[in-house]
């Protein structure tokens, strides 16, 4: 078991990527508090890891509120004494261009995919700190490296996780914490799904395109292709002198 006596937090915990995650975690034994806005579909995710040596706790919260934030943050510290790892997760994709992108939108997605990566983060490091170290990983996309048209405040906020990502980890490497950022391909996820769903048609197909591997095994990621890639970042042995990294697994898509 990779992560035996390990606690993380996992924001977006219940569905797709976030939800595979917190099993594969639970499973190389770490114990889990995972977040989200849905209360129904935080429980289930708790049933599926029932079986698992490590365990998975849920809290209702909401990335984009500050008080959200610091009780997930108190909550996991009550639960576990420490927190080792910080995946933060949780985004939304939604659609248009700039001009036709609403304030409120682009504020909505801003305020989830950025603020609240930023404020799991200032609210997680102090313990971090106090514990002599962790690792934080943070769910950006090859958005936040490449652009797609259609998608301009989820461009902007991935590009926003990367660069925020590097900041991090260059303030917090001499307090042992790590700071790497993910940065996944289209990828089989109910969000990705909707996306695809209200999109042209021929956008299915775009990124196939772009991803030389997909378009050779006709098919998107696989969210346990990006937990396991999570779980690699959050490896303290093996990957010490890693942080401040992009770590891509994206189909090739970076290649193209």
């Amino acid at each position: 078991m990779k992560l035996k006596g390990k606690s993380a937090i996992i924001t977006g915990g219940s569905l797709g990527i976030g939800q595979v995650t917190a099993l594969l975690f639970a499973n190389e034994g770490a114990d889990v508090l995972i977040t989200g806005r849905t209360e129904t579909t935080l429980v289930e995710a708790v049933e599926l890891a029932k079986d698992a040596p490590g365990r998975i706790e849920y809290l209702v919260s909401d990335v984009s509120k500050e008080e959200d934030c610091k009780a997930a943050v108190d909550r996991a510290v009550e639960l576990f004494g420490k927190i080792d790892i910080l995946f933060n997760n949780a985004g939304i994709l939604p659609l248009g261009v700039t001009h036709e992108t609403s304030v409120e939108t682009w504020e909505q997605v801003f305020n989830i995919n950025v603020k609240g990566t930023f404020m799991m983060s200032k609210f997680t490091i102090p313990h971090m700190i106090e514990n002599g170290g962790g690792s934080i990983i943070n769910n950006s996309s090859i958005l936040g490296i490449k652009a797609i048209t259609g998608t301009a405040a989820y461009n902007s906020t991935k590009g926003a996780v990367s660069q925020l990502t590097r900041s991090m980890a260059l303030e917090y490497g001499a307090n042992g914490i790590r700071v790497n950022a993910i940065c996944p391909g289209t990828t089989a996820t109910p969000m990705v799904a909707a996306f695809i769903e209200s999109s042209p048609p021929e956008l299915e197909e775009f990124l196939k395109g772009v991803q030389p591997i997909t378009g050779h095994l006709g098919r998107f990621a696989t969210p346990e292709e990006i937990a396991h890639a999570v779980l690699f970042l959050c490896d303290s042995e093996n990957v010490a002198y890693m942080t401040g990294a992009e770590l891509s697994v994206d189909g090739g898509w970076i290649a193209n």
